[in-house]
């Protein structure tokens, strides 16, 4: 578990389904994700058990934090960090938060506790994240954090049926040792 100002982080756990069901279930919170709408609570459960598995396998795939409110314990959103092949030591972010909590700045408090711990904990070299072009508050959190634009894939997420281009950002260990 993770603690910053304003946030508790911590891991996934079966007991957080009908969280995860109500946040995939939103509308503008699936506007730019690749996931879709779940059909049914059945969807998300077998999407919470493959996070599940992936988070405890060894060695460990993927982390999966539930954001809650320090003081309320109120869940306010799910963050990943999935990893890549051990010998890039790289890792790609996510996130997802509930409307009610957006531009509060509670996404990107919790993604620089997350930084911190890929680069310091985990000793990855490399953190990456996407989000569509068109998912400005996406670039904010992602820049605010200190990662660089570093290009523009055309048409690469699938999203209701449409190709959406898809920008691709990074921060490396140097970077991040600077901030």
């Amino acid at each position: 578990m993770f603690q910053t100002q304003r946030l508790h982080m911590r891991p996934l756990a079966e007991t957080d389904l009908s969280n995860m069901h109500e946040l995939n279930s939103i509308p503008e919170v699936d506007e730019y994700n690749t996931l879709g709408l779940p059909g049914s609570i059945e969807d998300t459960r077998s999407l919470l058990a493959n996070c599940l598995t992936r988070q405890n396998a060894i060695p460990t795939e993927s982390y999966f934090f539930c954001l809650e409110l320090a003081n309320t314990s109120e869940f306010i959103g799910l963050m990943g960090l999935n990893l890549g092949r051990a010998n890039y030591k790289s890792g790609e972010v996510w996130y997802k938060i509930h409307p009610t909590h957006w531009r509060q700045g509670f996404t990107t408090e919790a993604l620089k506790r997350l930084l911190n711990f890929a680069f310091n904990d985990l000793q990855l070299h490399r953190v990456e994240a996407g989000c569509a072009t068109a998912n400005i508050a996406s670039v904010r959190v992602l820049e605010k954090v200190g990662m660089t634009r570093e290009g523009q894939t055309r048409k690469k997420l699938p999203i209701r049926g449409q190709w959406i281009d898809n920008y691709e950002y990074a921060i490396l260990e140097e970077d991040y040792l600077q901030l």
